[in-house]
């Protein structure tokens, strides 16, 4: 399960992936967390936590780890220590830091490094469809009390989050919604069918793929909420699953754990009506609007 707990910092992809690296030298030299933790002079609960991303590395650690694992080849040290130096840089997220919760941070971090997205949503447009009006609602609804200025930065960090749909090579998003989704109102009906408007305007996208759960498929395999599932294209990551409550998140690694939150998601697309079908019944609600 991927950490995210407060006052470890949310882990960036980046430090995951340098962590997972070492480790493997550390194994490869047949090292234990004792041994590697004597040569930084540090503690072996602190090499542990180096290694699962729950703390930074200092591009002075990540060196004489190196040397003490026997990697003296300058190219390969010199990219470990460029990897170093970029996974301590904060995420472009980092300016929201008066608003983002140190569980969503690892959200943004996943969201923003991934090539493949797959979601399950049974009460909102996820995040990264959202209009500006839609997500204004949806954040209003959830934060009844806050001040004005706390919605307006939470509605900038999403709308900012959208800009991995436009990057070069954007991460392919497949998305089912219930039909609950389409049928709650927020914000008005200008405002739904806004919302409507530009999800049929993003599923023409080659690498948007929405599908709706119609309320005669029944019942299905995810009916607990609404979760996401991130696939990477870096060999040292595994798919990461994540599923939201009300006060935070848990993120999940582990393959038995992210194979059971992957076979619901096949099911449901199964269930659901087919991405050929999705523009048409978006279509026709926005008519009943």
């Amino acid at each position: 399960m991927v950490d995210s707990r407060p006052g470890g910092g949310a882990p960036t992809v980046l430090r995951v992936v340098l962590g997972r690296r070492l480790q493997h030298l550390r194994e490869r030299c047949g090292l234990s967390y004792e041994e590697a933790g004597q040569a930084l002079d540090v503690t072996h609960a602190t090499v542990r936590r180096m290694e699962k991303a729950e703390v930074g590395l200092k591009v002075l650690y990540v060196e004489k780890l190196l040397q003490t694992y026997g990697v003296t080849d300058r190219s390969e040290v010199d990219q470990f220590l460029s990897l170093a130096r970029q996974a301590n840089q904060p995420g472009w997220w980092h300016r929201y830091r008066d608003v983002l919760p140190e569980w969503f941070s690892a959200f943004v971090s996943l969201e923003s490094e991934s090539h493949v997205i797959r979601a399950y949503e049974p009460h909102y447009v996820p995040g990264l469809l959202q209009t500006e009006g839609y997500a204004r609602a949806v954040l209003r609804a959830g934060m009844p009390h806050a001040p004005e200025e706390e919605i307006r930065r939470q509605v900038a960090l999403r709308l900012e989050r959208q800009a991995v749909l436009e990057r070069e090579q954007p991460p392919m998003l497949w998305v089912v919604m219930d039909e609950t989704v389409l049928r709650r109102s927020l914000g008005g009906p200008e405002v739904m069918r806004e919302q409507i408007d530009a999800l049929i305007e993003a599923g023409r996208r080659p690498q948007v793929r929405l599908q709706v759960m119609p309320f005669g498929a029944g019942p299905h395999p995810a009916m607990y909420g609404p979760f996401h599932l991130f696939r990477f294209p870096i060999d040292e990551l595994p798919d990461v699953a994540c599923a939201e409550s009300l006060v935070g998140a848990v993120y999940f690694d582990q393959r038995d754990d992210v194979t059971t939150f992957l076979e619901a998601l096949d099911r449901m697309c199964a269930q659901a009506a087919p991405v050929s079908r999705t523009e048409a019944i978006l279509s026709a609600m926005r008519k009943e609007i």
